[in-house]
């Protein structure tokens, strides 16, 4: 169950938006409704949302740029609108800053499932366990922040930092895309698994020589 809220909607069309209105109202959660990537800066800036849904196909600055205006600002769960389902796109979203992202034409039951995920996902108390030092690397569940073998300190997005933490609250074991998705984005069904593999790669590439290891015809596993 969710405890209500607002979703903030930043998609330009308006039967989209009247049939999810429709849905998240019958979940308690109130929809706001911005038509532009700019009337959905201003709205995110006056309120507080607890995710923001982001069609990429935006009048004016498209989905891609709001995404990144977001995150320069603010750490709130973005799941990327797009209609089209190509390779580049789906890694450009997830890059710069996306939890994730949804393919029109979309399920709306699907949409919404996924949206109450990360609202559960949100509300779960973080990590109790303060550090866990895994090849050089120390991760801080308190300050969400990781600290690598020279002293650097990095900041992952939310999603990544949730996912560095599940696989190393679970170091050395193998762990299947199925599990990682469940876990770190609370979906109870096998979504797209490009994205855990974009996440995975983007925690590579900020924590060099971070010990996450490709587990072929399973998922990943880093070693303690």
């Amino acid at each position: 169950m969710t405890n209500g809220g607002t979703v903030l909607l930043i998609e330009d069309e308006e039967e989209i938006a009247d049939l999810l209105r429709m849905a998240f109202d019958r979940e308690g959660l109130h929809l706001s409704h911005a038509t532009t990537g700019e009337d959905g800066l201003e709205r995110l800036a006056g309120g507080d949302p607890r995710v923001v849904l982001l069609d990429v196909g935006l009048p004016g600055i498209d989905g891609f740029e709001v995404c990144r205006r977001i995150r320069s600002v603010s750490d709130v769960p973005v799941i990327m609108l797009t209609a089209r389902d190509t390779e580049i796109d789906t890694i450009v979203g997830l890059e710069i800053g996306a939890d994730d992202y949804v393919t029109k034409p979309f399920s709306v039951r699907e949409l919404v499932a996924r949206v109450k995920a990360v609202l559960r996902r949100s509300a779960e108390t973080p990590p109790q366990r303060s550090l866990i030092e895994v090849g050089g690397f120390v991760i801080d569940g308190g300050r969400r922040e990781v600290t690598a073998p020279d002293d650097e300190t990095v900041r992952p997005t939310a999603r990544e930092f949730d996912l560095l933490w599940y696989l190393a609250e679970h170091g050395g074991l193998a762990l299947s895309r199925a599990q990682i998705l469940e876990a770190v984005w609370g979906y109870d069904y096998f979504g797209e698994t490009r994205t855990v593999d974009v996440h995975i790669r983007q925690l590579r590439k900020k924590l060099d020589g971070i010990p996450i290891e490709t587990v072929w015809g399973v998922g990943y596993r880093l070693e303690p």
